[in-house]
């Protein structure tokens, strides 16, 4: 619609300001006594001219390279601007001075001859403009479909890893027959209904997501006993503020699947802060197990690549083991 509106616009320009302002030019006064038909024929044949160009768009077809198809067209404009050069003159006007007479053949052809300059050029470079921009508006679009695509993916792949992880602390709950086993069923039915709300969801209130994230670590929480020490730390100015959904979570569930332990001392710690421009995530965690045949999961690689889709240039993700310490440092520039 708004090309469309675009169009009619620069059509208007052309036909109601560029043309007439272009005519004003000949000497009309003379030539509506002297030869009114070549007068007519000839502003009739600059806008005839005009929308032949803009109904071929020949920049389309040279894509196209339908290179014939240019040639016949521009063969036939240029023989009719030819023939146009010949327009009779009223006998009446036709005089024994053949100085005279060739000066107003000049005149016509040149006149003739330059409308058809003007129109093939100004038409021929709109059209260029706007394939131009049909080109880079099909490339976004093209473009936004496969960031979509890989988005949806990342986040199919990432919701049953920790769907799984979360099902193993569900299972080791029931055999040691915990009384803590109903409370965690019902957490965990919360966080399903959250993460399949929210699973269509491009962004949400940072609240949501940080509720959902204090759920998931009361979970584990139950699951734990005195060895494991857990701080969750969530500082929020801005809890309304949109964020991508499930953007976080993967950080936090790794802290607790690889730093927790049954029989030795370790502790775990997350802090999250939110403001107007920033969103930041600080995990650390000792290293109490590591993953098979030290192969890292796909939830970091993903949430890495969401972050490069979603906030590309504009996020800082550190995250490595020091000292039998492992420390995730993510900083996204929201606005």
């Amino acid at each position: 619609m708004k090309k469309n509106r675009i169009t009619l616009y620069i059509d208007l320009l052309f036909c109601l300001v560029i043309i007439p302002l272009a005519i004003m030019l000949l000497p009309v006064d003379r030539w509506i006594a002297n030869n009114t038909a070549f007068l007519i024929t000839l502003v009739a044949y600059v806008y005839i001219l005009y929308f032949i160009y803009r109904l071929a768009c020949i920049p389309k077809l040279l894509m196209k390279k339908k290179y014939v198809s240019v040639f016949i067209l521009m063969f036939i404009l240029t023989t009719v601007t030819e023939l146009l050069t010949h327009f009779p003159i009223p006998a009446e006007h036709i005089t024994d001075d053949i100085r005279q007479m060739a000066a107003k053949m000049n005149l016509r052809r040149q006149t003739i001859w330059f409308f058809f300059l003007v129109v093939t050029g100004f038409s021929l470079a709109i059209e260029l403009t706007f394939e131009l921009f049909r080109q880079i508006i099909s490339r976004q679009e093209i473009e936004a479909e496969k960031n979509k695509a890989e988005l949806s993916l990342y986040k199919a792949q990432i919701n049953p890893h920790f769907l799984f992880n979360t099902l193993n602390t569900l299972y080791a709950l029931v055999l040691s027959g915990s009384d803590k086993t109903e409370s965690a069923f019902v957490k965990f039915s919360g966080i399903l209904r959250y993460m399949y709300s929210q699973n269509e969801s491009e962004l949400i209130p940072a609240a949501d997501e940080l509720d959902y994230i204090s759920q998931y670590v009361d979970l584990q929480k139950l699951r734990l006993n005195h060895h494991t020490k857990v701080s969750l730390c969530i500082d929020t100015s801005s809890p309304k503020i949109l964020i991508p959904p499930m953007i976080l979570i993967t950080f936090v569930e790794n802290a607790f699947k690889y730093g927790t332990s049954s029989d030795t001392d370790c502790s775990i710690n997350i802090r999250i802060n939110i403001n107007e421009e920033h969103l930041s995530l600080e995990t650390e965690n000792a290293v109490m197990r590591r993953p098979e045949n030290n192969k890292s999961g796909i939830g970091i690689s993903n949430c890495r690549k969401r972050l490069e889709l979603l906030y590309p240039g504009r996020y800082v993700l550190e995250n490595g083991e020091l000292s039998g310490i492992y420390r995730v440092r993510l900083v996204v520039q929201i606005k």
